[in-house]
């Protein structure tokens, strides 16, 4: 029987079989949680840049898009001049979420260049960019 004033009763831990109390202290205890909470911040980490690659990806798509239209509205009036093809691939690159940054009109062909923003992680914001070309078929 262990006595009452034995150290290892006054901080609360049984006696172990036989009387004996067990000195060692547990080492293992909460490993499995803070390894639980590590895993998780990976994961968590991964699927934020997962997610900003996949937003970049969608911008430039959403740009060449954007800048596929612009050009094909300048080219349906290119016969008007250089400013009302430009103006009528900005307001279609706009519809688009997309900002016309370039348009030049080489004959009856249009060159549109066309930016969208985007913000793959908050705080940071970046742009995609694309350019394109429409007018008449040539054959």
């Amino acid at each position: 029987m262990p006595r009452a004033d034995d150290p290892a009763r006054r901080a609360g831990h049984p006696p172990a079989a036989g009387g004996l109390v067990d000195a060692r202290p547990d080492r293992q205890r909460g490993g499995a949680t803070v390894l639980l909470l590590a895993m998780g911040l990976v994961l968590v980490v991964f699927g934020t840049f997962g997610a900003a690659i996949v937003a970049a990806g969608m911008a430039s798509q959403r740009a060449a898009v954007a800048a596929d239209l612009g050009a094909l509205a300048g080219a349906a009036r290119a016969l008007d001049g250089d400013a009302v093809a430009c103006a009528s691939a900005s307001d279609l690159a706009g519809r688009n979420d997309g900002r016309l940054v370039g348009c030049h009109l080489d004959g009856l062909d249009v060159l549109v260049t066309v930016e969208v923003a985007f913000t793959p992680l908050p705080g940071l914001t970046r742009v995609a960019a694309a350019t394109a070309r429409a007018g008449p078929v040539r054959g």
